[in-house]
């Protein structure tokens, strides 16, 4: 069942409430249960208690059961186990009844806990606790998502509801073996499939009369009396409640269509395709970095900051001694127009170098402009374009020479 805010579902409540069970009887054998019966110890007891119960639940959440998932919404049922469970902290009234409970058995059965089956009664209440606390947080949940009242009884309408839901699509699935409960759920004969059958995809299309049907029928069918037709009162009210019924249907199937955009495989797909993209990541770099491996390209240096003289010398970077140069010869063409600059690098790089920026370059050819062209944008004449240039080449050839014999020396 989705409902807003809801986070306890069937039948990973099943798991949940197993998990609870389980970790409640192991931390009550490592106490004395007769503390519970001493009111002004509760709030202590409940302390001790959560933090007992919640190393065990640490523990089994790596285990099937805890792995296990407690709902349609990713959360398994070791981590609702455990927020349940630090829910029953923040609302003790739930662990004061849970002990009163378990006082009013020891006035009847005295210390029961210790009996052989004490371990059932005991698990049953805490069974008990659980549930309705469980009833509570999503009621409240419930409450905050949509701003509507909810009580904690709605919520276990609601879960009824689904539930009736879920047993009724069952018998619809076991046709023509289930066709005589199939008629009494739809209140006619069914001689032949009905469409019914076909048409209930969703909990959407379940009517409130077949609900109503498939409770009062199903003791004929499985000896057992439906929710709304047992001696208890609490669903007494929707025996003739059919539009109350039929809104609430209709309330979760509007919700589980609305949340349903995330069931599909594909994202669950691209995580699992992204974590191994990542884990091939880490494969290759350990494996260019062993561990212990300084993660560095130069050796480091001696303690004194300066190479060894026996060992190899480092090459600087290509170009690195040439930098003072290049910033010469920049500077030496900025006085010259843009024409001559492009003519010089015309004539040294050739027309066509990824160096260019693309202002530089002629729109139709991509490269770099003739040198006639180059004249006729300088206006100028090709043989004074051409004296300015190779004047220009010159004054870089001297730098360069200059460069050169400040290195030689």
């Amino acid at each position: 069942m989705r409902l807003p805010g809801t986070r306890y579902q069937e039948p990973g409540w099943e798991a949940v409430r197993k998990l609870l069970g389980q970790a409640s009887l192991v931390a009550f054998r490592q106490c004395d249960l007769a503390h519970l019966l001493d009111p002004a110890r509760h709030a202590a007891m409940l302390d001790w208690y959560t933090d007992a119960v919640a190393g065990s639940l640490r523990g089994a959440g790596r285990a099937l059961r805890g792995a296990a998932p407690g709902n349609s919404y990713g959360d398994s049922a070791g981590d609702l186990a455990l927020a349940l469970l630090f829910e029953l902290q923040a609302q003790p009234a739930f662990f004061a009844a849970f002990a009163s409970a378990i006082a009013a058995a020891h006035a009847k059965e005295g210390a029961f806990w210790q009996h052989a089956a004490g371990d059932t009664l005991l698990r049953k209440k805490v069974n008990d606790m659980f549930a309705t606390l469980r009833d509570r947080v999503d009621a409240d949940n419930y409450q905050a998502a949509t701003g509507q009242p909810c009580t904690p009884n709605r919520i276990y309408t609601y879960r009824m509801l689904d539930m009736a839901y879920a047993a009724i699509a069952q018998v619809f699935a076991g046709w023509p073996g289930t066709a005589q409960q199939v008629a009494a759920i739809l209140g006619r004969e069914a001689d032949g499939m009905p469409i019914e059958l076909r048409r209930m995809k969703s909990i959407a299309q379940c009517q409130a009369a077949w609900v109503i049907n498939w409770s009062a029928t199903l003791e004929r069918f499985t000896g057992a009396p439906g929710p709304l037709h047992t001696k208890s009162k609490r669903f007494a009210s929707l025996r003739n409640g059919m539009e109350k019924i039929a809104a609430m249907l209709a309330e979760i199937g509007d919700y589980q269509e609305l949340s349903a955009n995330r069931d599909g495989d594909d994202w669950r797909r691209d995580g699992e395709d992204a974590a191994a993209w990542l884990d091939d990541l880490d494969r290759v770099a350990a494996a260019a970095c062993p561990h212990g491996v300084a993660d560095r390209i130069l050796p480091p240096p001696d303690d004194d900051g300066e190479a060894d003289a026996g060992g190899d010398a480092v090459s600087a970077a290509p170009g690195y001694d040439g930098m003072p140069a290049r910033a010469a010869a920049l500077a030496a063409l900025n006085d010259e127009a843009l024409p001559v600059r492009l003519a010089v690098c015309l004539k040294l790089l050739g027309p066509a170098d990824d160096s260019y920026p693309d202002d530089w370059l002629d729109g139709e050819t991509g490269e770099l402009p003739t040198l006639q062209r180059l004249a006729q944008v300088g206006g100028m004449s090709v043989p004074t374009l051409r004296k300015r240039r190779n004047a220009a080449i010159g004054r870089l050839a001297g730098l360069a020479g200059m460069t050169g014999e400040q290195n030689e020396s």
